[in-house]
């Protein structure tokens, strides 16, 4: 789909922020703090009207990564709610199915999903208001129904052989002709509307453990899936002390694996070697170095990273700065490097949708949350409206690697969200989703604001590169490429390929990402709230 540049003017403003995809769960943050509610509140409000006005991207049968920072007592804090693999999922299961690779869609590709628990943490310890009062606009739209938005709408027509290998998908996300939804259709999903009715009136744990589970439990089982009672019941959020590396001096924190956040910070470990301020701001030579300091990263990641839980890993090694410096030799200012593999660890001295929410008080969350592939596994769970994730797609059937899939383990993740501070305190909140996109375009957002003073909105409207293969267990053994927008300049093309890039041309969307960002002006007491022309979203403010 190509849709035209538009650029848009960032929001300023002394109290909150919402920056959404779109625009109607931006306008619930919103609302409810107008009412006097806190980040935390506007935070489930914005993810609940996600769920249901971007059901491409992101979903209650899907998983959350985040970033929060805690004004009153200036604490960092990570979460990851991403579940634990079915008991039945070993790689001689899927083996006897006949795969080679994790399926990609289907009842199988599922994992427990966390979103829910996410929102019961975010309860539990920082809301003022009611699960109930904070579902309200989410119930709302999934009842009556809404307008598709230009981009969703795109999907949804994109999505129709996927949609109808499903019948409960296809009931809710097809017309009765079985025809898709297009761009300004009226779409309701009156199931999740009964599902949401019941999660506020009996709560988060109805989902996990009482008869919604049962619900989910056995249409998975009637559909041949593996996810059951025991998987739902398992599910947890984790919480945990970000990781972090320095950037110029701004801190930067990032999630914990399974999360791909080390790549970012192993990037920028790399990439701080060099002076991208004498190299010039999107110059062949700049572009080169963040794309060679990606392939380093991601070697590292492929090779060594698993569940934390299940097996070892070199964590603080991969993102020290004296691994970015042994890596950092590797990188050859004139010539892109073809094959790039893991360095021997010496000891040290997947479609989403993400936004940002900050409050007048100065609490912050960097929150994502995805499906993983657009509309995720395709599998609607029973009547509940529930469409699944495909997160078990991330796992790997080689036995001794560390992702090798394996019951209770949770796969590696291209969710990450991520928090710059300055003396303790948020100065940028943002991300992207666009799965091995993420810590690129992160790293890209980074550069742009640090080393050449963009301002928010100019950071986001500038032209991006992604570099391919990432992590996708059956594209690793893909040439090396680069991708760039139809808006980068021919000459930079030019100037990458004579360095030995292979360039292809990409449409402007979710592969080169859809970044939402809140910068704080804490001098003058000001954020500045900008939205990516390439969604849908807005950034609002009150």
């Amino acid at each position: 789909m190509t849709v035209p540049y538009v650029s848009r003017a960032a929001v300023h403003t002394t109290s909150g922020l919402v920056c959404s995809t779109s625009p109607l769960a931006a306008s619930a943050g919103i609302r409810v703090l107008a009412e006097g509610g806190n980040a935390f509140d506007a935070a489930i409000a914005t993810a609940v009207a996600e769920a249901v006005t971007i059901p491409t991207m992101c979903g209650l049968g899907g998983e959350v990564f985040a970033i929060i920072y805690v004004a009153a007592t200036k604490k960092v804090i990570g979460l990851t709610s991403t579940g634990p693999a079915p008991k039945a999922a070993t790689p001689a299961f899927f083996r006897s199915k006949g795969f080679t690779h994790m399926p990609q869609e289907g009842p199988l590709s599922a994992s427990p999903p966390g979103e829910l628990h996410a929102y019961q943490y975010l309860l539990s310890n920082f809301c003022t208001m009611p699960l109930a009062k904070l579902l309200e606009p989410a119930i709302g739209y999934a009842e009556e129904g809404f307008p598709l938005s230009p981009r969703v709408g795109h999907y949804f027509h994109n999505m129709v052989d996927k949609l109808s290998r499903n019948p409960s998908s296809a009931r809710v996300f097809l017309k009765a002709n079985s025809q898709p939804y297009g761009p300004g259709d009226l779409f309701a999903n009156k199931a999740l509307a009964r599902t949401l009715r019941r999660i506020a009136q009996e709560g988060p744990e109805d989902f996990y453990r009482g008869q919604i589970a049962r619900d989910i439990a056995s249409a998975f089982h009637e559909a041949g899936g593996i996810l059951d009672e025991d998987a739902l019941a398992a599910q947890e959020v984790e919480t945990y002390d970000p990781i972090a590396t320095t950037y110029r001096g701004y801190t930067i924190m990032e999630n914990r694996p399974p999360s791909h956040g080390m790549i970012l910070l192993e990037m920028l470990n790399i990439v701080e070697g060099f002076d991208m301020a004498g190299l010039g701001h999107l110059t062949p030579e700049s572009i080169h170095v963040m794309i060679e300091a990606k392939k380093l990263a991601f070697a590292d990641r492929n090779t060594y990273l698993g569940d934390p839980r299940r097996v070892s890993t070199p964590l603080d090694v991969l993102i020290s700065k004296e691994h970015a410096a042994r890596r950092r030799e590797r990188i050859h200012m004139k010539r892109a490097a073809v094959t790039v593999s893991a360095e021997p660890l010496m000891p040290a001295g997947t479609d989403t949708s993400f936004f940002c929410v900050a409050d007048k008080v100065g609490n912050a969350l960097s929150f994502i949350h995805s499906l993983y592939a657009s509309f995720g596994s395709g599998f609607v769970a029973g009547d509940t409206g529930v469409l699944f994730n495909n997160r078990q797609r991330g796992f790997r059937l080689e036995e001794g690697h560390p992702n090798t899939v394996a019951p209770g383990k949770r796969p590696m993740h291209t969710l990450n969200a991520y928090m710059m501070l300055k003396d303790g305190r948020p100065v940028l909140v943002s991300g992207t989703p666009g799965a091995d996109f993420q810590v690129q375009g992160n790293t890209q957002i980074i550069t742009h604001i640090v080393d050449y003073g963009l301002g928010p909105q100019e950071a986001l409207d500038a032209p991006r590169w992604v570099s391919e293969p990432g992590s996708d267990p059956p594209t690793l053994a893909n040439p090396q490429g680069v991708r760039l927008e139809p808006r980068m300049p021919e000459e930079i093309a030019k100037g990458l390929e004579k360095l030995g890039h292979t360039i292809s041309w990409g449409q402007e969307g979710i592969s080169h990402g859809i970044v939402q960002l809140i910068q704080f002006d804490h001098a003058r007491g000001i954020k500045t709230g900008a939205s990516d022309p390439r969604g849908d979203g807005h950034a609002a403010a009150v």
